[in-house]
């Protein structure tokens, strides 16, 4: 099992971070720790190297973040992006969020920053992964005109079935579910109707656990994994074996 979007870099897991990746390893394959800014950026470069073969770094700027960036912030983070292009799995997370942001400039302005993040892994050939909350069907849109990106991850998917199939005319396009499969009845819904093929796991902890009093942590990826095989009745082996080979060809994990 692999758990494809986290963030064990964050404050929450100052107190047992060595616990906390000491757990992972014992259930799962590999993570992929996704940076949000410069900062975190560098953190899972670190990490990264720290524990090499286990986490895996993906280089990004969450569009919340990143649009009240400066544009230096911005060069300076696709910048330490091309210098370690060589070392990461992913260019992410980065693109639009319009559950959080209604404003139709900051809007305006996301876009034109995932644009930019587009550009660089359609031109240096790294796979993107995107947050794209209430914005799937845009994005899609938009990267559909860029054909040099090896993979296309929809983070957290939840947008709607339709989009989903949309998506899944490209075998180079894939939908990651956390654990918010274990409760969400949405993400139920496109779970029991994706075929795993399209599919990668993930927790995005310390985020979406299973209760909002208790933080989430990749060894939980187990959870989701559990749950696509019961929503699609098959075994959870299977849904292992494919999710788990899916991540190691789309992030080159070993």
């Amino acid at each position: 099992m692999i758990d494809t979007h986290c963030h064990i870099d964050f404050p929450e897991y100052d107190k047992d971070r060595d616990q906390v990746i000491k757990r992972a390893k014992n259930t799962l394959d590999a993570v992929v720790l996704s940076g949000t800014n410069y900062e975190a950026n560098i953190g899972a470069l670190k990490y990264a190297k720290e524990e090499k073969g286990f986490i895996y770094p993906s280089l990004g700027f969450h569009p919340v973040t990143s649009q009240n960036a400066t544009i230096e912030e911005r060069k300076s983070v696709q910048k330490h992006i091309i210098e370690n292009k060589k070392n990461i799995s992913a260019i992410g997370e980065v693109g639009m969020d319009y559950f959080f942001v209604k404003d139709k400039a900051l809007r305006q302005k996301q876009k034109e920053i995932f644009l930019s993040f587009i550009e660089i892994a359609n031109q240096e050939q790294i796979p993107l992964l995107m947050h794209v909350r209430d914005a799937d069907k845009k994005a899609l849109n938009i990267i559909l005109d860029y054909e040099d990106i090896p993979y296309v991850i929809f983070h957290c998917y939840s947008g709607s079935l339709k989009t989903a199939r949309r998506i899944m005319e490209h075998e180079n396009y894939f939908m990651s579910f956390s654990t918010m499969v274990c409760y969400s009845k949405q993400h139920q819904d496109l779970a029991s109707q994706i075929p795993i093929d399209h599919m990668l796991t993930e927790t995005d902890s310390p985020y979406l656990a299973m209760t909002k009093e208790k933080r989430n942590e990749p060894s939980n990826v187990k959870l989701a994994v559990k749950k696509i095989a019961e929503l699609q009745n098959i075994d959870i082996e299977n849904v292992d074996k494919v999710t788990t080979n899916n991540a190691k060809k789309v992030f080159k994990i070993k």
